[in-house]
């Protein structure tokens, strides 16, 4: 488009103004090239000094206001104010690409373009940030730049609400809500979300997959950049930047500088709630969902919920049988390489996380940070309902279901629920009758170890905590809590039907069955039913006729501890329960019991036959 420059009267008098002039105002008064841009909200109104010489130009300036677009694309029918402008987009169909790199042959549809990728060969990065003060070639690249700093994310995600610093990330991002993965492997069929995580994974098939895939495109300017990339794939490729603590090399200045945060310790980006660091922005992003309770990412299959795309692709595979990866040592095989990794170190005992404060090895890093909250008296995750407060998350979530009394766990045999996975595999024993863990001394097997480590105090006499109140011993500090109810009188768990108190919720529940009526621990031999695993398992014995408890004495043998405890005062001469009448001893309870029966009927006669009755029983 041919225009004259513009002028001002007070510099160029004998210079005619222009005879044709836009009537529109605009924002620049510099100079009709400026005046050209379409500048709708300006203040300053256009001058005779800001015309035309020719109405063509005029015309076409106009179109700029107008919007009108008369040059149409026959391809794509987007349209233009200008046939140049229609030229130049035509070359993205044509693919035209005039404008030739004289280094590494790249083309392009425009002259700017080019001039911008020159600076690529020539290092000139002309757009600095004022902040952290790195170079960038293209203004767009500093603009993204800065909102690191600014921590400014326009475009944000419809579904969770994430925001994000470019328009592509979001796009990528959008596919995890949707599923979508249009990178598809062409060996195995695997979708991805990007076409970066795609020649990831191409590796896997063949190492030299990429550089194949690069030899078929080889155009002057991919032979350029092969050069480069191929001794990046070959692991060749010297890596200038590197680290003065421990060696290792960087291809790039900002890999080394989050590198080195591992030897400084440095962690810059704090979260505001718990005051934990983090040597990544994006970390930080992921660790508020803990204290926000945002599960953005969500299984399609079972609804669970997670803090992480990269969690949900591991998840995905509890739904599949597929273990691609086999350990040979002992044809053990996993879902994931990570975990075959970790496995081999139960094989080679490598334990290569050491707590720094006690020196404890440990096969995985999160075995290592749960550890280090035991040196730690921080307990930052607090219980809305009671105060009470905990070291980490997952011990919080298992106290809430004290309060919620949800049980998310359920048996498939019999209904009943547990708040932990543990607690319902060792249920799930009941019904297999798998007991694993064996009594060296006795012979009996437990479902868990700490049964059998509370088992054998019976062989040693252990009594470890002691009521304050009558000195009586217990294996167990919840027994001990239990029995100190008895002191006090407290009965918190209270039977909604009969109002009858107990001190422990599943002495409550155990209770409820007699109004229900429900048994729902059947013996398979008889059809017998029980309200109590417990009374199960010693009905059992009827059948199998084992007598596991046997006295030292005389070597009798006894279906329960209780039977075993009575028939041990035989030998010891033990009659631990006295009638507070006439303070005759007893071995059991229930002989004490019927003893007394015999006062309330000697009531009214005289002391003569009274001597002679008791004369008879001893």
């Amino acid at each position: 488009m041919d225009r004259q420059p513009a002028t001002h009267l007070s510099q160029t008098p004998k210079i005619a103004a222009p005879a044709l002039c836009c009537p529109y105002k605009h924002g620049s008064c510099a100079c009709a090239l400026l005046h050209i841009a379409p500048y709708k909200d300006g203040a300053a109104t256009c001058t005779p000094m800001h015309g035309f010489n020719q109405s063509s130009n005029l015309a076409i300036h106009q179109r700029v206001h107008t919007e009108e677009r008369p040059f149409t694309c026959s391809v794509c029918g987007k349209g233009f104010n200008q046939s140049s402008k229609l030229a130049l987009h035509e070359r993205i169909h044509t693919g035209e690409k005039p404008f030739t790199c004289s280094q590494c042959g790249k083309g392009f549809t425009h002259s700017a373009n080019l001039l911008k990728h020159q600076r690529v060969h020539t290092g000139e990065r002309p757009f600095t940030c004022s902040q952290c003060g790195n170079g960038f070639t293209h203004s767009s690249h500093l603009r993204k730049h800065q909102r690191i700093h600014t921590g400014e994310r326009p475009f944000t995600c419809s579904v969770c609400g994430k925001g994000f610093r470019q328009s592509s990330t979001l796009i990528n991002h959008e596919r995890v809500h949707t599923g979508e993965r249009p990178f598809t492997c062409s060996q195995c069929g695997k979708g991805f979300i990007t076409s970066s995580r795609l020649l990831r994974h191409q590796r896997v098939h063949n190492k030299d997959v990429m550089l194949q895939l690069y030899t078929t495109l080889m155009t002057p300017h991919f032979k350029y950049c092969m050069q480069f990339w191929s001794p990046y794939h070959k692991g060749t490729m010297e890596k200038p930047w590197k680290c003065v603590e421990c060696g290792k090399g960087f291809g790039f200045p900002s890999q080394l500088e989050v590198h080195r945060r591992s030897h400084t310790g440095e962690r810059p980006f704090t979260c505001s709630v718990c005051g934990k660091g983090f040597t990544h922005s994006y970390n930080l992003l992921t660790h508020r969902r803990v204290h926000t309770g945002e599960r953005p990412f969500t299984c399609p299959v079972c609804g669970k919920g997670f803090t992480r795309s990269s969690h949900i692709v591991t998840h995905q595979l509890v739904h599949t049988d597929e273990r691609m990866f086999t350990w040979s040592d002992c044809e053990k095989s996993f879902k994931c390489k990570k975990d075959l990794l970790t496995h081999q170190r139960i094989h080679t005992g490598e334990r290569p996380f050491t707590c720094s404060v006690c020196g404890k090895g440990f096969i995985q890093s999160s075995h290592l940070q749960t550890h280090q909250l035991v040196h730690s008296d921080n307990k930052l995750f607090n219980c809305s309902h009671c105060a009470k407060s905990f070291k980490n998350k997952k011990d919080l979530l298992t106290h809430q279901y004290t309060h919620t009394g949800e049980r998310p766990f359920t048996c498939c045999v019999c209904g009943k629920g547990f708040s932990r996975p543990p607690a319902l595999l060792n249920h799930q024993r009941i019904h297999t009758g798998e007991r694993p863990f064996t009594c060296s001394d006795c012979g009996k097997g437990f479902i868990n170890s700490s049964n059998l480590l509370i088992h054998q105090q019976l062989h040693t006499g252990d009594r470890p905590f002691t009521c304050s109140e009558c000195g009586k011993g217990f294996t167990r500090s919840y027994n001990l809590l239990t029995h100190q109810q008895v002191h006090s009188e407290e009965r918190p768990f209270t039977c909604s039907v009969c109002g009858k108190g107990f001190t422990r919720s599943s002495n409550l529940l155990n209770h409820q069955r007699v109004h229900t009526g429900e048994r729902p621990f059947t013996c398979s031999m008889c059809g017998k039913g029980f309200s109590q695993s417990s009374n199960l398992l010693t009905h059992q014995r009827v059948h199998s006729g084992e007598r596991p408890f046997t006295c030292s004495v005389c070597g009798k043998g006894f279906s329960h501890l209780s039977y075993l405890l009575n028939h041990q005062r035989v030998h010891s001469g033990e009659r631990p329960f006295t009638c507070n009448v006439c303070g005759k001893g007893f071995i059991q309870s229930s002989h004490l019991l019927t003893h007394r029966r015999v006062h309330k009927g000697l009531q009214g006669l005289d002391s003569t036959l009274i001597d002679a009755v008791n004369h008879i029983q001893d």
